[in-house]
């Protein structure tokens, strides 16, 4: 017996896709097919919400549960009041029945809500609403990876174009109150994965989405502490190269496109491929003029920085139930440790928590030494670190350590210094310094580095002879002093004062050109109207005006003799205490003389910034002034030393950047001494796999030729051609006429002066 021939009808049922498409091109003309389908629909969702264990996904019908439900969520916006149930059907089997959905099944449903919300049938908090309870609670592994996948495309979607705060708002609430109704949860970690991904795509960016880390951090969950910890520690890290990532893969290049277009043959796919080429191009060079998102560090959003760092000191580092193994331990001390570095907190009993672990034999010892340097500010009493510093030097620096040890330690004393300068006493410091004779090569630079440092900032800890000509002058001047405790320095712009020195002597100048004496006379009020004149002329200075940048030459004054006295007992010289009485006054008027003669300095730096604008022109003037004197100043310095701007750069890189292990270790590596045999193949074998094989030059520079899209020459191409195939031209090159030869040279000259056979002629 043949088979049976379907009916028309019959076909229409068993052929969703066709009555889908027909449907959504005229749905009034097909609205009796689609309730035929929905009122099926309707009977299979009763029978699997009375039977679901025994409910299958098909209904023993030409169609199945699932086909239909994918057929009315594609079709439920041309019949919405028909539908408008269809959501909520969808939601409560989806809520009450995820356990024992079918998972193909369960994966349709899921797939036809977000459709439903592409539709705007629902909105994204509907949804949302939805999947949170069922990912947190579904025991199937796949289910909560779609879930996951699911829940961050419809944020970003919904944040696309603009932010949405009213959905941000709602969804930060609900992972807040995830994190906190039962700390010791591991559904927890699901709103640590969400934020830390919304976070790294510079979607959240405000200090809702830190709370929630910072709840995260302070949980009983090992696995959400971690998670919350490694955001604080590396969430900007990771928004950074995610952002370099995407920049990366936009890369086109344009002129290989329009040489490919102009060599093969054209085509309208050709076309299209150029012109979303140069989109592309267009898009970053916008990006490119717009002014950079403040996109600030989640430890500067923290609301109680104070109480985050005494708590999770507290809970995770002082407290002897905590649950976290050493290496997680080492996760909450760096970011305490940060935190109390970048805000300048107090927590005292911190540096006391260090004592224990500042021994060589300790796991970890560069890390905990990093650790200590960062907590480390200008704020912290010298009193509370001293005997960190000494204990350090105790365990790690010594004659009978190794190298690596004592140049480890050095560093890490060192690094405390830089930010803490008043926490060395001079009979340790001299000491330490006498290490820089070592014949260690890391220890004889550690060494060196803590003596340069000493040089800027505490020179009369140091002896004599260890002090250098700088700072030798700079004590005997009084420019350099030792910083007090808790002193901030005043900020100011760099190199104004050398500004204000040449406008008086631009001043000083135009008065002698007018044959009038140098010093200010009668005529200030004429010479204020001129230079008020300039000064408004200075604003429409000209873009190529000359500036360092277009290779002038720079002046530099000539080296002045520097003489240094061994004699502790000689005086400042007479330029910085003219304003100090006579040898004869009693030691109180000194003193109000020394104060006075700081406070008139103090306001000559501080006039020009504070009674005058800055031009273009003075700006400008400024830079060249600054490149002048850092010029001059390293032709007087025949070895390069670091400046005080540099002092102080160094010593405020813990606020943002972190200090790693490996910048304690430094240069450990030099004290390792030379590498055996053995070591040197094994380092060899584990970068043999990283390199390229050899190639010689010309299939290197093949092999960049094929990859730019580049062919070979016309000349190549007739130096490798079959020696056989050329021998017919030759024959007839020898057989030419006069005639034919001359012919053909005025054609090469000709085809020379229009650029060739193409016209490539510029």
């Amino acid at each position: 017996m043949g088979k049976r021939k379907l009916g028309a009808l019959e076909k229409v049922d068993a052929d969703l896709a066709n009555l889908q498409n027909k449907i959504k091109r005229d749905p009034k003309s097909y609205h009796t097919d689609f309730l035929h389908q929905y009122i099926q629909y309707e009977n299979q969702r009763q029978i699997f919400m009375q039977a679901p264990t025994s409910a299958t996904a098909s209904s023993g019908g030409v169609i199945s549960f699932r086909d239909l439900i994918e057929f009315v969520a594609h079709v439920a916006d041309c019949y919405k009041e028909e539908t408008r149930d269809f959501p909520k059907q969808l939601i409560e089997m989806l809520s009450t029945q995820h356990a024992t959905l079918e998972p193909e099944l369960r994966e349709k449903i899921v797939g036809s809500l977000v459709l439903l919300r592409k539709k705007e049938i629902i909105d994204s908090h509907t949804l949302l609403q939805c999947f949170f309870p069922v990912l947190t609670t579904t025991p199937s592994k796949s289910l909560r990876a779609l879930l996951f996948t699911k829940i961050l495309s419809d944020l970003r979607s919904a944040n696309s174009k603009t932010t949405n705060y009213k959905l941000n708002r709602s969804v930060q609430t609900t992972l807040h109150n995830l994190v906190t109704d039962d700390r010791s949860s591991p559904k927890a970690l699901w709103a640590v994965k969400i934020t830390r991904e919304m976070w790294k795509r510079q979607i959240w960016t405000d200090a809702k989405a830190v709370e929630i880390m910072k709840e995260a951090a302070l949980a009983d969950n090992e696995k959400c502490v971690v998670g919350g910890l490694r955001f604080f520690l590396g969430g900007d890290k990771e928004r950074e190269e995610l952002e370099d990532e995407s920049s990366d893969e936009e890369t086109v290049d344009i002129s290989k496109l329009r040489h490919q277009i102009g060599v093969n043959k054209k085509s309208k796919k050709t076309e299209r491929k150029l012109e979303k080429a140069a989109a592309t191009v267009r898009r970053k060079e916008k990006k490119k003029g717009q002014p950079h998102p403040l996109n600030f560090s989640a430890l500067h959003l923290l609301h109680d920085p104070q109480g985050f760092a005494e708590t999770l000191f507290s809970k995770h580092l002082q407290s002897a139930k905590s649950k976290l193994n050493l290496e997680q331990k080492l996760l909450a001390l760096q970011l305490v440790s940060r935190l109390i570095g970048l805000h300048k907190l107090t927590v005292i009993s911190f540096y006391s928590y260090f004592l224990k672990y500042l021994t060589p034999r300790q796991p970890s010892v560069t890390s905990f030494l990093a650790s200590l340097a960062q907590s480390t500010h200008n704020l912290v009493p010298p009193d509370i670190l001293e005997p960190l510093i000494q204990k350090i030097a105790n365990e790690f620096v010594s004659e009978a350590a190794a190298g690596e040890v004592a140049a480890a330690g050095l560093n890490a004393i060192r690094e405390i210094c830089v930010r803490q300068p008043l926490a060395m006493n001079d009979t340790l410091l001299q000491d330490l310094v006498m290490y820089r004779k070592s014949k260690d090569k890391g220890v004889m630079m550690a060494a060196k580095g803590l003596l340069s440092l000493y040089r800027q900032v505490g020179a009369e800890m140091l002896r004599k002879r260890d002090r250098g000509r700088d700072a030798t002058l700079g004590l005997k001047s009084g420019e350099q002093k030792q910083p007090r405790f808790g002193e901030e320095a005043v900020g100011e712009i760099e190199g104004l004062e050398l500004l204000e020195k040449w406008k008086e002597q631009e001043r000083q100048r135009r008065r002698l050109e007018k044959g009038l004496p140098a010093a200010a006379g009668s005529d200030d009020e004429e010479e204020e109207e001129e230079s008020d004149e300039e000064d408004w002329n200075a604003w429409n200075i000209e873009e190529d005006a000359d500036s360092d940048d277009s290779g002038g030459w720079i002046n530099v004054e000539s080296d002045d003799e520097i003489n240094i006295s061994d004699s502790e007992d000689e005086q400042p010289s007479a330029k910085k205490v003219r304003f100090a009485p006579p040898a004869s006054a009693s030691d109180d008027k000194e003193n109000e003389g020394d104060e006075a003669a700081e406070l008139t300095t103090a306001q000559q730096k501080s006039k020009l910034a504070t009674t005058r604008i800055l031009t273009p022109a003075d700006l400008a003037k400024l830079q060249e002034l600054r490149t002048t004197a850092s010029v001059s100043s390293l032709m007087r310095h025949k070895s390069h030393h670091a400046s005080t701007t540099s002092l102080q750069t160094n010593s405020q890189r813990h606020m943002d950047d972190p200090l790693t292990a490996a910048e304690i270790e430094g240069l450990a590596s030099l004290s390792r001494g030379k590498a055996t045999r053995a070591q040197k193949l094994a380092l060899l074998q584990e970068h043999k796999d990283d390199r390229e094989a050899h190639k010689s030059k010309a299939a290197r520079k093949k092999e960049r030729k094929e990859s730019e899209g580049k062919s070979t020459t016309n000349k190549e191409k007739a130096r490798k051609k079959n020696f056989l195939m050329t021998l017919g031209k030759a024959k007839s090159k020898g057989k030419r006429s006069l005639v034919e030869h001359r012919k053909i040279l005025r054609a090469h000259a000709e085809r020379g002066k229009k650029g060739g056979r193409r016209g490539n002629r510029g």
